[in-house]
């Protein structure tokens, strides 16, 4: 979920780690794989698709690109905003942001944004498709874009919105074996959402919120 920045999410405890889900197995987890499976979708529900507003301003839509970096196994590319962001300040998020009224359409707004933010060039991009939409709690209207990245670009983050960009193994984030549950009281009403904690090296990147309920509700579409 999305929240405040003086809120911090690693200090609320852990109700609950899904390991007796199944995970999806790597032959699905293939480039291959997964372009079937956007071009003929199972019958599936998402998850979650939206959070408790705390926003009282005007729904904003947006969209995200979920890049899928071909290596040996597939990796998916995140970013860590910058601390003085005036929104999700300091949180790992994919690289996105709100539509502009030049954009042709959700996939455009996410490969502009993209290009944008983390200097991601189009050509290395193939979108595959998209996830259902999911509303944040500081009320962006996201469509997440999924697409395969071929190798051999390079990345020029914008340092007012990126701090750092970096990569987690998508078999790690298509375990739910590693999907913890959190539940807090904030402002009188429980607040519940995942997360995914990867450590790469000396850092641990705590993936939660609204990129933690988008990789969820990835997982319920590869596993549908």
């Amino acid at each position: 979920m999305s929240v405040p920045p003086l809120f911090d999410p690693r200090l609320v405890p852990v109700t609950g780690v899904d390991s007796h889900l199944p995970k999806v197995q790597a032959p699905a987890l293939q480039a291959d794989a997964l372009a079937r499976r956007f071009a003929h979708p199972p019958l599936w529900a998402p998850e979650v698709i939206s959070e408790p507003r705390f926003a009282s301003r005007t729904a904003v839509h947006a969209s995200v690109l979920v890049p899928l970096v071909m290596r040996d196994q597939l990796m998916v590319l995140l970013t860590q905003r910058t601390a003085h962001l005036s929104s999700h300040s300091g949180q790992v998020a994919f690289p996105g942001g709100k539509a502009d009224p030049e954009d042709r359409d959700e996939v455009a707004t996410a490969l502009r944004e993209a290009q944008e933010e983390i200097g991601l060039e189009p050509q290395f991009v193939d979108v595959m498709g998209s996830l259902p939409i999911y509303t944040t709690g500081s009320a962006y209207i996201v469509t997440p874009v999924v697409a395969l990245v071929h190798p051999g670009f390079t990345l020029t983050p914008n340092p007012h919105e990126v701090a750092d960009v970096f990569e987690v193994p998508l078999g790690f984030l298509m375990d739910p074996a590693n999907h913890r549950r959190h539940t807090v009281d904030w402002m009188g009403a429980p607040r519940e959402w995942f997360s995914m904690p990867y450590t790469d090296g000396a850092h641990e990147r705590f993936i939660w919120g609204a990129t933690a309920g988008m990789l969820r509700n990835f997982y319920r579409f590869l596993l549908g």
